[in-house]
C-alpha cells in the first residue's frame, strides 16, 4: 500500500505574477480564475493535486495589496496573512525580470519557521535570456528561501520541478482529501467565480473591480444544474454598463460562464444572470461577509 505524504501549500505574491495561472496548470483543471486584470482573484482557492506518492493542498491567495485600504481589500490581506500561519510550505510567485517595493511587502510577511520556495514565473516573457541568473541572485539575497525555482505556468515549464521541490516538505502522512478531489470549494462558489472571471474578460478596467457576484438559488436536479446569480455592482451608473446595449454584454457574460460551468460540472447548467446595485458594498463589513468575503 502506498504511504502517501500531504500537506498545505500557500501561493502567494503581488497581484498579477500568474498565482492562479500556476494554481490551475498544477492541478489540471481551472479551479481559480484568471484574467489580464491584476487582482482578479479575491478568495483563497484551494486546489489538490493527488498523484502517486504525494497530496498537494494548494491554497491561492489574493495579491496582497498595497494600495488601497477599503474593507473589500483589507479582507484580501488578511486572506493572504492567514494563509501564511496556517500551511506547510509556501511559493512565494514573483514575475521574472520584475521585482520591485510591492514583491518586497510580501517578502516582510514570508514566514521563517517553514519552508519558503521562491518561484519565478513567465520566464517565457523574459526577453534577455542571460539577465535571468542575474535577476534570481538579486531576489534571492532578500530572503533565506529553501529553493529557487523558474517556471511559465502558462507554458507549464519547469512545474514538475516545482511539484518535487515542494514534495520534499509535506510533513503528513496519508490523505487529507479524497483522492478524486480537487477542490474544497463548493459548486455554488464556482459558479460565482466564473461569472466574475466574464465580468473581468469582458467589461473595461474599472468597473470589474466595483462589481460582486451573488449566487441567490442554486438547484441540482440530477445532471441539471439551475442557477440563478445577480452581479452586483456599487453605482446606477454601472447597471447599464454592466447590461449593455440591447442586453448583450450581459448575455455574453451568462453565456460563457455558462459553457465554463457545464465543462467543470459535467452536466447542463441553466442560468439566470441579473443586475443589483448596493452602494458601497466593497467598503461595508456586514455586505461583503454575506457576499462570502472572510
Amino acid at each position: 500500500m502506498t504511504q502517501y505524504h500531504s500537506g498545505y501549500i500557500a501561493i502567494v505574491g503581488r497581484p498579477n505574477v500568474g498565482k492562479s495561472t500556476l494554481l490551475n496548470h498544477l492541478i489540471g483543471e481551472k479551479i481559480s480564475i484568471v484574467s489580464r486584470k491584476a487582482q482578479t482573484t479575491r478568495h483563497r482557492i484551494t486546489g489538490i493535486l493527488t498523484d502517486e506518492t504525494s497530496q498537494f493542498v494548494f491554497v491561492d491567495t489574493p495579491g496582497f495589496q498595497t494600495k488601497f485600504s477599503n474593507a473589500l481589500n483589507r479582507a484580501m490581506n488578511r486572506g493572504v496573512t492567514q494563509t501564511l500561519n496556517d500551511v506547510d510550505v509556501v511559493l512565494f510567485v514573483v514575475e521574472a525580470g520584475r521585482y520591485d517595493a510591492k514583491d518586497k511587502a510580501v517578502v516582510r510577511l514570508l514566514p521563517k519557521d517553514r519552508p519558503v520556495i521562491l518561484v519565478v514565473n513567465k520566464t517565457d516573457l523574459l526577453k534577455e535570456r542571460n539577465a535571468l541568473l542575474p535577476f534570481l541572485a538579486e531576489v534571492a539575497a532578500d530572503f533565506e528561501y529553501t529553493a529557487v525555482v523558474p517556471v511559465s505556468a502558462a507554458k507549464g515549464r519547469q512545474t514538475k520541478d516545482l511539484l518535487d521541490e515542494a514534495r520534499k516538505h509535506l510533513p503528513n502522512e496519508g490523505l487529507m482529501f479524497p483522492e478524486d478531489d480537487l477542490t474544497d470549494k463548493s459548486e455554488r462558489f464556482l459558479a460565482s467565480e466564473y461569472i466574475r472571471e466574464k465580468v473581468f474578460r469582458l467589461l473595461g478596467d474599472e468597473l470589474p473591480y466595483a462589481t460582486a457576484v451573488e449566487i441567490e438559488k442554486f438547484e441540482t436536479e440530477g445532471n441539471l444544474r439551475r442557477i440563478f446569480a445577480a452581479i452586483v455592482v456599487d453605482r446606477e451608473g454601472h447597471k447599464a454598463i454592466v447590461i449593455g446595449k440591447n442586453g448583450d454584454s450581459l448575455k455574453r457574460i451568462a453565456s460563457e460562464a455558462r459553457q465554463d460551468m457545464e465543462r467543470l460540472f459535467g452536466g447542463k447548467v441553466y442560468l439566470e444572470v441579473w443586475v443589483k446595485v448596493k452602494s458601497g458594498w466593497n467598503d461595508d463589513e456586514r455586505l461583503l461577509k454575506s457576499l462570502g468575503y472572510e
